[in-house]
């Protein structure tokens, strides 16, 4: 989600209509006031190499009425997109988001899953992805994401205690998810039709949420240039 769309998501409970206070050691910390900086670094197969920083900033809780009557905890990238959040017993779900362009924020239907509970080794769940790095050499558009817009992908959670080193520090007890997908294109006369592999990898830790994620789309094509994707914490509060 998102780097695009790497921004991922986060939650909140409702009672009464209005979300209860996030736990200060949650998975994603929903309340306002917290900022991430990320380093973004894009590594294409064709030796181009790009480094950004994106930055989210959580807004608090609000009700929009085109999300319904619930209030959602609302986040905000430095790249122009919103995001609204939820999160219950069933985990934590973005509900919406909306871009500078769009006049209301769109619904997710059905909602998506960040984190799906029980938080534990095994969980699994789905939720779409698109490709953020497969690209045509010569043909337009180049982005294959423009074909393909809605890939499902299947993740699950691989580990509860993983140590992760990004440039805000060393970050222990960890929860990493693994996604997996594959979108079905033209690679080249001589493979024909392939099903190219889209990974991500993302490591959630305990009062900071998102420190690590890693998106791999390779390519291996004359017709077609992959690369990867990684997004560092660098700074938090």
């Amino acid at each position: 989600m998102g780097a695009h769309r790497f921004c991922m998501v986060a939650a909140l409970m409702v009672v009464g209509g209005c979300p209860r206070t996030a736990p200060s050691d949650a998975w994603f910390p929903l309340e306002a006031g917290h900022r991430w900086t990320y380093r973004v670094t894009t590594q294409g197969e064709d030796g181009a190499s790009e480094r950004e920083t994106l930055t989210l900033r959580s807004l608090g809780a609000q009700t929009v009425t085109a999300l319904g009557d619930a209030a959602a905890w609302r986040r905000r990238s430095d790249n122009g997109v919103d995001y609204w959040l939820r999160s219950d017993a069933s985990g934590i779900y973005r509900v919406g988001s909306k871009t500078d362009l769009d006049a209301e924020p769109r619904p997710d239907k059905p909602a998506r899953f960040v984190l799906k509970a029980p938080y534990e080794v095994g969980t699994h769940w789905q939720a779409t992805t698109t490709s953020y790095l497969l690209m045509r050499r010569n043909e337009f558009p180049r982005e294959i994401r423009h074909s393909h817009p809605s890939v499902p992908m299947a993740y699950q959670i691989d580990a509860l205690d993983e140590t992760v080193d990004t440039p805000a520090g060393r970050f222990s007890h960890c929860l990493r998810v693994r996604g997996n997908a594959s979108v079905r294109v033209y690679a080249d006369p001589a493979s024909g039709w392939r099903d190219m592999p889209l990974t991500t990898l993302e490591w959630y830790c305990e009062g900071v949420g998102l420190v690590r994620l890693e998106r791999k789309e390779p390519a291996g094509s004359a017709f077609l240039t992959g690369g990867t994707r990684t997004l560092e914490l660098e700074s938090w509060q």
